[in-house]
């Protein structure tokens, strides 16, 4: 008898704490998807390329996907820039049209990160590139890349 109602204390117990671990184990929702009452999207855009044009379209994908979510309340982008794309964002040789669209994405609320590696092998700080960089938060660009998406981040490269 004392054990059975032992037995039954333990399985009350547990599923008393169970909403507990289940709210551990996901995360408190943010304000944005507690008043929306879904998930705040996240995703990662990747650029590489040398090619102008291809980094002035991802910008614009950037700036379209924050609208088409209803706004940087609804979305998490980052964008981490690495490789033969760092010189496009040198702050003294950027074209205009570049400059206007990544000053865009950052006002829409999109986070801009640098590869530290890049930085180094090209022989440029942050101070020579464009405002509103960031350097990644790990030194190696794809290693952040492969932490963003084990986050969650979706990936898209233009």
């Amino acid at each position: 008898m004392l054990l059975a109602r032992r037995s039954r204390w333990i399985v009350f117990c547990a599923l008393a704490l169970l909403p507990l671990f289940v709210v551990a184990l996901t995360g408190t929702p943010s304000f944005a998807e507690q008043a929306s009452g879904k998930p705040k999207m996240k995703v990662l855009y990747h650029v590489d390329s040398k090619d102008p044009d291809v980094a002035k379209y991802a910008l614009a994908l950037i700036h379209k996907h924050i609208e088409a979510e209803g706004g940087p309340q609804n979305i998490d982008i980052k964008l981490v820039i690495h490789g033969p794309a760092l010189p496009l964002f040198e702050k003294d040789k950027i074209d205009p049209e570049l400059k206007k669209k990544f000053d865009l994405v950052l006002e829409d609320g999109a986070h801009a990160e640098m590869c530290q590696v890049s930085m180094k092998i090209f022989g440029k700080s942050l101070e020579d590139l464009l405002p509103g960089l960031e350097p990644t938060l790990h030194p190696v660009a794809v290693k952040r890349i492969a932490d963003l998406q084990s986050q969650g981040y979706l990936y898209i490269k233009p």
